[in-house]
C-alpha cells in the first residue's frame, strides 16, 4: 500500500473532520479513521474539488497509507478514550512517528503520556485548538505544545492552516512537556470569565437599565465596533437579533438560565490554588455557572426574599460609557489574571511557555481573541518575562483611566441588586494588587495566636512567635 498522506486524524466527529478537510485545502493529503464508516464517507463526501482525502474504519490502514514520520492527531473525548486510543496506536507506530492530542485534555494527563512514549522513541504532543466547529475548518487558533523536534515536523502543515493576523499563523510553539494543553486551559478559563462579565453587564442593562433586546443590540454593536472589539462581543450583539422560531418574541429570552461546562474552568481554578495564583474573576465566573444550575432553589429562594431589582433612575446616556469602561477594565484585569497563572506555571512546571507567542496567537481564530491582545502582545514584545500585565506603563494608563468606571458601576449594580460576581472580584483583585499595603499582617498576628505559625516583620528579618496571652 503507498505512503502517500501527510496527515492522519482519528476521530471524524465535526471538529476531527473540519480540520482534516482545512488541511486538505491547503494542499496536504488527508486521511482519516473512524470506527463509524458513516463519518468517513462524510468526511470524504465533505471535501473539496481537487483535494486528496479519504476516509477509512480501519486504524491500522490509516497507518499503513501514512508518509513517515507519520503525523497522527487524535480528536477523541478527554481522558480515558485518548489512553485507549494511544494503546491501539502504539503496536502500528514506528520510532520517529508524532501522536499529537487536539482534544481538551487535563495537562496532568498530558504529562503522564509524554512520559509514557519517552522509552519508545515517539513524539507525543498536546495541542489546545480553539475556534468552534467554523474556526477548525477555516482557521483556528493553535497552541501546540511538547517534543520541540516533532513541532518543526509539524509546523508546516499548522501554519498553513491556522488563523492569519497581519499574515502571521495564529499557532506558535508554546512550550515542553504539556504547555500545549495548560495555555488552552487558562485560554478557556479567561474565555469562562469574559462571558461571565458580559452577561453581568446584560443583566444590569436588561433589569437594571429597562432596556430592550434592540438597544442592548446597539449598544454591544457600538462597543465592537470601537475598543471593546472581540470575537465574543460580535456574537454577543447577534444574539440579541435572533427572534424565537418556537415561540414569540426573541430567542435569548426563551432560553433557560442554567449555564452548562465541559470542566476547563475548573481545572483553571483549581490549579490556580495549587501554584499558587490569585484568578478571582475566573474563580467567580465557575461559581456563577454552578450557582445557575441550583434553579429549583433560586426560584424558592426569590419566593421567600422577594428581592426587587431597582430600577436605575439616571441618564441611559451617561451611564452607558461607565458600563462600557467597567467592562473594558474587568476584562483586562480577568486577562491579567490569567496570563499571570500563566508566567508563573511556566516556571513552576519548567514549561519554558513564551507569554510573547500566547498573546500574539490568540489574536484570531480563539474564542477569546479580542484587538485587546494586540496591547498586550507589544507589552510582552519588550518584556517577555513581565510577571503580570498591569505593570506595563502602558497598559497601567488604561486601567487608570477604566478603572473609575468600574468602580462607579460596582456601586450601581450593589444599589439595583443585580448580581456582579465577576465584575465585583476584578475590582477587588485590582485593589488588592495594587496595595502597597493589605490587611493580612493581622492574619498573621491570628494565625500565630492561636496556632504559633508564626509571623514574619517590617522592620527586621527571620520568623516570630509571641506568647499573645
Amino acid at each position: 500500500m503507498e505512503n502517500k498522506f501527510d496527515f492522519g486524524m482519528v476521530g471524524l466527529g465535526v471538529m476531527g473532520r473540519n480540520l482534516l478537510l482545512n488541511i486538505a485545502d491547503h494542499g496536504f493529503a488527508a486521511i482519516g479513521f473512524d470506527k463509524d464508516i458513516s463519518k468517513g464517507e462524510a468526511l470524504e463526501a465533505s471535501a473539496s474539488k481537487g483535494t486528496t482525502v479519504k476516509g477509512v474504519d480501519s486504524l491500522a490502514d490509516m497507518i499503513a497509507q501514512l508518509k513517515t514520520p507519520r503525523k497522527i492527531m487524535m480528536l477523541v473525548p478527554a481522558g480515558a478514550p485518548v489512553d485507549a486510543v494511544i494503546n491501539d496506536l502504539l503496536p502500528l507506530v514506528e520510532p520517529g512517528d508524532i501522536i499529537i492530542d487536539g482534544g481538551n485534555s487535563h495537562f496532568s494527563d498530558t504529562v503522564r503520556r509524554v512520559k509514557s512514549v519517552e522509552g519508545k522513541n515517539i513524539h507525543f504532543m498536546g495541542m489546545g485548538v480553539s475556534g468552534g466547529e467554523h474556526g477548525a475548518r477555516t482557521g483556528p487558533s493553535i497552541m501546540p505544545g511538547g517534543d520541540v523536534a516533532a513541532w518543526e515536523h509539524v509546523k508546516p502543515i499548522l501554519e498553513s492552516i491556522a488563523a492569519k493576523v497581519n499574515d502571521e499563523p495564529c499557532v506558535a510553539y508554546m512550550g515542553k512537556d504539556a504547555a500545549g494543553h495548560y495555555v488552552k486551559m487558562v485560554h478557556n478559563g479567561i474565555e469562562y470569565a469574559i462571558m461571565q462579565l458580559i452577561s453581568e453587564v446584560y443583566d444590569f442593562m436588561k433589569r437594571g437599565l429597562e432596556m430592550n433586546n434592540d438597544e442592548i443590540h446597539q449598544a454591544f454593536k457600538q462597543w465592537n465596533e470601537g475598543e471593546l472589539q472581540s470575537f465574543l462581543m460580535e456574537i454577543t450583539a447577534s444574539i440579541f437579533t435572533k427572534k424565537d422560531d418556537k415561540g414569540d418574541g426573541y430567542l435569548v429570552d426563551a432560553i433557560l438560565d442554567k449555564a452548562g461546562s465541559k470542566g476547563t474552568g475548573k481545572w483553571t481554578s483549581q490549579e490556580a490554588m495549587n501554584l499558587p495564583v490569585s484568578l478571582p474573576t475566573i474563580d467567580m465566573a465557575v461559581a456563577m455557572r454552578d450557582i445557575s444550575g441550583y434553579k429549583a432553589e433560586r426560584v424558592q429562594a426569590a419566593d421567600i426574599y422577594k428581592p426587587k431589582v431597582k430600577s436605575f433612575a439616571g441618564s441611559k446616556e451617561k451611564i452607558l460609557p461607565q458600563l462600557q469602561d467597567a467592562l473594558y477594565a474587568a476584562t483586562l484585569i480577568c486577562y491579567a489574571q490569567g496570563l499571570a497563572m500563566l508566567q508563573k506555571a511556566s516556571v513552576e512546571h519548567k514549561m519554558d511557555i513564551p507569554l510573547h507567542d500566547v498573546v500574539k496567537i490568540w489574536r484570531g481564530g480563539c474564542i477569546i481573541r479580542s484587538s485587546m491582545l494586540e496591547v498586550f502582545t507589544a507589552a510582552f514584545k519588550k518584556n517577555d518575562t513581565l510577571p503580570n500585565i498591569l505593570l506595563d506603563k502602558k497598559i497601567a494608563a488604561i486601567a487608570k483611566k477604566k478603572v473609575a468606571g468600574l468602580r462607579k458601576l460596582a456601586q450601581q449594580f450593589s444599589a439595583a441588586k443585580v448580581p456582579s460576581a465577576a465584575l465585583t472580584s476584578s475590582l477587588a483583585y485590582f485593589d488588592a494588587y495594587t496595595s502597597a499595603r493589605m490587611s493580612t499582617n493581622l492574619i498573621q498576628a491570628q494565625r500565630d495566636f492561636f496556632g504559633a505559625h508564626t509571623y514574619q516583620r517590617l522592620d527586621r528579618e527571620g520568623s516570630f512567635h509571641t506568647e499573645w496571652e
